[in-house]
Parts: structure tokens; sequence; C-alpha cells
């Protein structure tokens, strides 16, 4: 049982597999149009959430969140369902594969066999579709995968039962119906406002730019409250949430600068191309950050006061990024 299903590799699982699904469905949308209507991009220090003991440091909206609200805009009708045990969740996939329905599945990433074991991490919002089943194993489009994966059943169940935060509870999602041809610009300006609020007027202070100056002035203490060796621990998963846990800092500044520069001629706003290089930017300053911390985890960095030094550049983040939200907000 093999279904009709063109894997596509994606730069983050949530808008890729929506991506893929639409597309299955008869939608032409590019993952960089899905993460942009999806209001997609954010940031949040998060200090009372932990991820294997460690504050949670985030980039984009909260798992699932892209999805609801991409599918809503679209006015696409969705089934999502949760389950109990393996067994039933094992059927009820079962059944939509045998209807001929790709499904869309959250499991945590450190089950699945076929990912690179550098990327197996607890996380527990993975994203991927299973479009056909061939014996006991699963046909798997991971869209942060070169190609199509195969999965056993018990290894499936393993993934879709993860314990933990975040515990997927087997939960599966189908495209029910798709509109053609909606009408695009109210959506992405709405989508765009409500991404422009949440980074600059976000009420929290550990949320949007805001969140990036309260989390630089709290590292910048870490030598002092928690030692140097506790400090390069927290500084190094600093890293990881940035870079390896979906498509990260930089890499969720460039998936929504690509948004703009598509965006730019469907709204009539050519000032959104100007924004999408600021947003690149952003995201270059983001990388460098991450390559300039790797340097002092690893004691290869020759900066007198290495995290003043990375507290400046976030701050220097943060007044690039207040710049680029504050021009798209006056564009839309």
């Amino acid at each position: 049982m093999k279904l009709e299903f063109r894997h596509r590799q994606s730069a983050h699982c949530e808008s890729g597999v929506t991506a893929n699904l639409l597309r299955n469905a008869g939608f032409e949308i590019t993952e960089a149009m899905v993460f942009g209507l999806g209001a997609g991009i954010n940031y949040a220090y998060l200090p009372m959430v932990r991820v294997n003991r460690l504050p949670l440091i985030a980039y984009r909206s909260m798992p699932g969140a892209i999805f609801k609200r991409v599918t809503r805009s679209l006015k696409v009708t969705t089934s999502m369902t949760k389950f109990k045990d393996p067994a039933s969740a094992r059927e009820a996939l079962d059944l939509q594969l045998e209807r001929g329905v790709p499904v869309g599945l959250q499991v945590g990433i450190y089950w699945l066999p076929f990912m690179p074991p550098a990327l197996r991490f607890h996380f527990n919002s993975h994203n991927m579709v299973v479009y056909g089943k061939e014996d006991d194993e699963y046909l798997v489009s991971d869209p942060t995968m070169e190609g199509p994966a195969t999965i056993a059943s018990v290894d499936l169940d393993r993934a879709r039962f993860a314990e933990g935060p975040l515990a997927p509870r087997g939960k599966m999602y189908t495209l029910t119906s798709v509109p053609k041809n909606p009408d695009l610009p109210p959506l992405l300006r709405k989508s765009i406002k409500s991404v422009c609020n949440a980074m600059l007027r976000a009420p929290l202070p550990f949320v949007g730019v805001k969140g990036i100056r309260f989390f630089a002035r709290r590292m910048a203490n870490w030598p002092k409250k928690l030692g140097e060796k506790h400090a390069s621990y927290h500084l190094g998963h600093t890293i990881r949430m940035q870079e390896e846990i979906g498509t990260g800092g930089g890499g969720f500044r460039f998936v929504y600068a690509a948004f703009l520069q598509e965006a730019a001629p469907l709204m009539g706003i050519a000032e959104l191309s100007e924004v999408s290089r600021l947003m690149t930017e952003a995201g270059d300053s983001w990388r460098n950050f991450a390559a300039t911390s790797a340097r002092v985890c690893k004691g290869r960095s020759d900066l007198e006061r290495p995290y003043e030094e990375l507290k400046s550049m976030l701050m220097e983040i943060a007044d690039q990024e207040e710049a680029a939200f504050r021009r798209l907000l006056k564009c839309v």
C-alpha cells in the first residue's frame, strides 16, 4: 500500500509537512509562504520551561501553531486526533492509509531510527508524513531528510508515544478539504501584523525583541552565577537550541526573508523586499553569534570578556530585529 505522495525536503518540519500536505491536495504553496502565513517567526526565552533540564529558547511560534494558523486562514478543513494507546493509534493510521489519505504525525524525534544520530535528541514535537505501508514498515516523508524513509511499526509506535514534555500521545492529522484560489493579500497582511505585534509589543519581558535583550543580560551573568564550567554548558545548550532544533534562530530568519520576497509582488508592496534584506542580515548576525559562542565553548576564543561581548552581539541583533519589524509594520 503506497500512496502517490511527492517528498520535498524543507528547512523545518512543521512548515515542510504543512506545505507538502497542501501540495499533495492540489494547492501549490512554498514552505516559506506557509511559514509566513502561519506567523511562524518569534523569539522567547522561557527559563520556567525546561528542555533537558535547561531553559527553553524558541525562535518560532509554539509547535502546532503554524499548521493551525495556515489551515484556518486558507479555510482548509482538517481532522486531528490523539490516542490512549499505540494499538488504537496504529489502527486509525492504517485505516487512513487504506482510504488513500496521507497522514501527518507528531512524534518524538529521538526514536526515529532513520534520523542521523547527531540529530536524535529528546524533542517530542517533530512532524512528518506517513504515506504508505509495506509489510510491517511504514513509508515516511520526513521533510528534514533528503529523501523518503521507512520505519518499523514498533519504532513508529515508540516515537508516537514518546514520554516527556509535549508528549505527542499518538497525534495524527489529515486534510479533509482544500479550497481553491483564496484571496491571499489580506491573509498575508494579517499574519505580518501578528508577527510584528508579537516581536514588538509582547507584554512579557522574555518574548520578542525584549526577550532577546532579557536573555542577553541573563547570559552575561552566567560565569559569575553558575561558574565557568556550567556557563559553558548553558552556552552550548543555547547554540543547540538555535542551530540544531528545527531551523534555529538564523535559519528561521532566512525562511521569513524568503516569505517577504514572495509576498512583495502578491501584496504590491515593493518595500517588503528591502525588509527581506534586513531580515537576512539579522539571520547572518544570529549565525555569527552561534559561531562565536561555539568558539567560546571550545576554549578557542580570543575574546577578553567573552560573555560580555556575546551580550553586545545579542543587543545588536535585538536592534536589528526591532528596526526590521518596525519597518515591516509600517509597510502593511
